[in-house]
């Protein structure tokens, strides 16, 4: 016997010895959840019926992933969202590893009427990617990006997080715009719009999107691009989830270099309306590639103050003078902006996200930050011993701001900023006065905004959400109607007729 034979046999007896014989082992890789019982279940419509354990146990065997129940630590972890005030319980929990997976789901909601979510990061400040007693698709299992430096594109699986598109991609000095916080979930980003520390320089995360893979209403995986179903490539670029499961993305991405200028100078408190003045100014005269957002408060008890942040992803001879006026606008408390890895930048704000606690906000599009509108939002701020309460600004304009409205169903181009009004609270707290007042805040701030970001979608009417969509409205329904004629989707800024 020759050597590799020898080897070969040796191996082999030794796996057969110490493995479990096939169809153990194919048990240990794949065994479906076993469902014990009827469940009880909510209809699209919110009225209650009863699940067959026959028909969800055919679900659980027909998936490559898997099928969670109460009960279980993996159904409590994936019906979790971002801000644990929405706590719910869906009747069961999909999680799918690929798009076969996610027709079958989709699919069986069809079938039975049954209330969906769909979960990728789980960042909905509305909390609408869970649900109670209907199933939640939860994309967590669900994720890869594949980049292409060649042709400068990155394929992302739709469950994948922001964070991993910006590892991979910048791992070849290419970019694309993909948000501020690195665990949110690529597709709900996206599908709204997508702004980012970039996005003045390359445009909304849309303005990148080459095609969609997506599972429709009807169970059935299409192509959204410019050459297919162009009608659906368009929704999608701002019209949110109202069209179905996206199973992957394609972005354009843009060489940068890695390290940016980042940071931010603080201010104090007092002089919080001159520092704003001075922000509107020093932002209407920003080149694309420098981003910046003014906000103050404080947390609970904290010192409040007032900030100035700033990414300049450009020439980094040019940064010195870009920052010089920040330095003179008022008292500096302190000053942290230095070259920084973008990646790191990208995750810098992971771990004090704020919204991991009770949460309420207001937001809305605004033009330039001036004026009467500083006036406002200055007097009518107030500072809490009990809650951590902010307001500010999100840049928008640069290439964002150089594309027609009708071009995307994203209908907000030329916005200048994004307003935000913000109060959390400690779980367990009574939210009413705090809810209150930043309702009574947002009364002072609403006159001035012209719509709002899909994706703060939070507890709008209907008719809000209808006419924030704009003149694209018309033509959103039109192809809302053709891919989902049930409104299966609707846990969304959703779009449907009053």
């Amino acid at each position: 016997m020759d050597r590799r034979r020898f080897l070969g046999s040796s191996i082999a007896a030794a796996v057969a010895a110490t493995v479990p014989a096939r169809a153990e082992w194919e048990d240990v890789l794949y065994r479906p959840t076993k469902v014990e019982s009827d469940l009880a279940a909510v209809k699209l419509d919110g009225s209650e019926f009863t699940l067959k354990q026959a028909e969800v146990q055919e679900l659980s065997d027909s998936l490559k992933g898997k099928l969670w129940l109460p009960g279980s630590e993996a159904y409590d972890e994936a019906r979790t969202l971002l801000e644990p005030s929405f706590d719910k319980h869906p009747a069961f929990v999909v999680q799918p590893t690929g798009p076969a997976d996610i027709s079958s789901a989709v699919r069986f909601a069809r079938d039975h009427d049954l209330l969906t979510a769909v979960k990728c990061g789980g960042h909905s400040s509305s909390g609408k990617s869970s649900c109670d007693g209907g199933m939640q698709i939860d994309l967590s299992t669900y994720r890869d990006v594949y980049v292409d430096p060649i042709e400068k594109t990155a394929r992302v699986a739709g469950g994948s997080l922001l964070g991993e598109l910006d590892h991979e991609a910048m791992s070849h000095g290419l970019v694309t715009t993909a948000g501020t916080v690195s665990h949110t979930g690529v597709g709900g980003l996206t599908l709204g719009g997508g702004f980012g520390r970039v996005a003045r320089r390359f445009g909304l995360t849309i303005d990148n999107a080459l095609e969609f893979d997506i599972v429709t209403a009807d169970g059935k995986l299409r192509r959204a691009s410019p050459e297919q179903n162009a009608d659906l490539f368009w929704a999608l670029r701002g019209g949110g989830g109202n069209f179905g499961v996206v199973t992957s993305f394609k972005f354009q991405l843009h060489p940068m270099r890695r390290q940016v200028m980042n940071g931010s100078v603080i201010y104090p408190f007092a002089e919080a309306k001159q520092i704003a003045r001075f922000f509107g100014e020093y932002a209407e005269a920003a080149p694309d590639e420098l981003d910046t957002s003014f906000f103050m408060g404080s947390q609970p008890g904290g010192q409040p103050a007032a900030v100035v942040s700033i990414t300049f992803s450009g020439d980094p001879g040019k940064a010195e003078a870009l920052m010089a006026p920040m330095l003179k606008a008022g008292t500096v408390i302190q000053n942290t902006i230095a070259p920084q890895d973008y990646v790191a930048v990208q995750r810098s704000g992971d771990y004090n996200d704020i919204r991991a606690n009770g949460a309420y906000m207001k937001t809305g599009f605004c033009g330039p930050f001036e004026g009467k509108l500083i006036d406002d939002a200055i007097d009518n701020f107030e500072v809490s011993d009990t809650r951590a309460t902010w307001f500010g600004t999100q840049q928008s304009g640069g290439k964002i701001g150089r594309v027609s409205n009708e071009a995307t169903a994203f209908a907000h181009r030329e916005a200048r900023h994004n307003l935000l009004s913000f109060v959390s609270w400690k779980m367990g707290e009574d939210p009413a006065d705090h809810i209150k007042y930043i309702k009574a805040h947002w009364e002072h701030m609403e006159p001035h905004t012209q719509g709002f970001y899909t994706n703060d979608v939070f507890d709008e009417t209907q008719t809000q959400v209808n006419s924030n969509y704009r003149g694209n409205f018309a033509r959103l329904l039109k192809i809302k109607q053709e891919y989902d004629p049930t409104n299966l989707f609707r846990l969304n800024a959703n779009i449907r007729s009053t």
